[in-house]
């Protein structure tokens, strides 16, 4: 009998430490263009799926941008026309609790993106 109860407690604390934070998920952010170029085209998706929405006007080359946004998930994909370079994606990019996220590209290094929590 204790054995169970100790099993019950266990997996009742399992389900609170897995339970997401009220307000968790993607919020409003600033947008950085840090690829040196003019973006076009800017669209984002959750992570893993496949529709795309349009995010709002991109940033000119060292500009940022503020975006409405709210989703219950933090992981997205960005996806935006750099001048020069065509079609380039953002992957996995986390924007629960950022402030702002800085999209980057270089034609060796490949895109990627940096944060400020």
């Amino acid at each position: 009998m204790l054995a169970r109860m100790k099993r019950l407690v266990w997996f009742a604390l399992l389900g609170v430490i897995a339970a997401p934070a009220p307000g968790a998920g993607a919020s409003n952010f600033t947008l950085v263009n840090g690829t040196g170029a003019g973006l076009a085209g800017l669209s984002i998706r959750r992570a893993g799926t496949q529709e795309w929405k349009t995010l709002g006007a991109a940033p000119s080359a060292g500009a940022r941008s503020l975006i409405s946004f709210s989703d219950p998930d933090c992981a997205f994909d960005i996806r935006a026309n750099v001048a020069g370079a065509g079609q380039v994606t953002w992957a996995d990019v986390n924007l629960c609790a950022v402030k702002s996220v800085t999209l980057n590209r270089d034609g060796s290094a490949g895109a990627w993106v940096d944060y400020d929590h």
